[in-house]
């Protein structure tokens, strides 16, 4: 029990002490096994059907770094951080559904049979879904693994920011992005230089409904 009260009062501390910073210390580097690590952890997001349609172009080179400052409207954290990770929807992420149910039958969780079954009904349902409504829900599947991100990051000791803030439109260009590819966000990590400000919330009653809109 007292174990489970720990780890309780860590994971709360994680939430807590989780701020947005802008200023980071520049030569402060994390490695790319570290970066690797904390997109897996990550990825334990949940997804829609468990397709997980998102994709990570981690930026930790200087010099590319230094090409993306203008994209991200001269944000200093994009080169002062240790890296920025863009997070990527993908339009077609239901076409990995093969791969992903192949590894869930590798793994025992399921039969060969409901395997099949459910590759079939999501792959044709999701290659027949209106496009601005997959998007949709590509969207929200990359705001899930956005914030695990952050939190992960702030369990490993670093501080992070994520950024709606730049041209998307450029960014495809500049970095060649398939239109499989929609740009949700950028996230950058790294050790702080300064503190992110405290900030402070609604209070719950004025964002919470019971059993309908008020």
């Amino acid at each position: 029990m007292e174990t489970n009260v720990q780890q309780v009062q860590e994971f709360y501390q994680v939430l807590k002490e989780r701020r947005s910073v802008r200023h980071y210390d520049p030569t402060f580097k994390i490695s790319e096994q570290e970066l690797t690590d904390i997109l897996t952890e990550a990825t334990l997001a949940p997804s829609g059907a468990n397709l997980q349609p998102w994709k990570f172009i981690v930026f930790n080179d200087q010099a590319v770094k230094e090409k993306l400052l203008p994209i991200a409207n001269n944000q200093i954290q994009v080169v002062e951080s240790s890296a920025v990770i863009a997070v990527l929807g993908d339009l077609e992420g239901y076409k990995q559904a093969e791969k992903i149910y192949a590894s869930a039958v590798e793994a025992g969780y399921m039969s060969n049979e409901i395997k099949e079954n459910l590759v079939n009904n999501i792959t044709g349902f999701l290659s027949k879904m209106a496009p601005d409504r997959l998007k949709n829900s590509v969207l929200i599947d990359c705001g899930l693994v956005s914030m695990q991100l952050m939190l992960v990051a702030k369990a490993h000791g670093y501080d992070t920011v994520p950024m709606a803030g730049f041209d998307a439109g450029k960014f495809i260009e500049v970095f060649n992005i398939s239109d499989r590819y929609v740009p949700v966000m950028l996230i950058a990590i790294g050790k702080a230089a300064q503190a992110g400000h405290p900030t402070v919330r609604l209070p719950i009653e004025d964002v919470t409904f019971w059993n309908g809109i008020a």
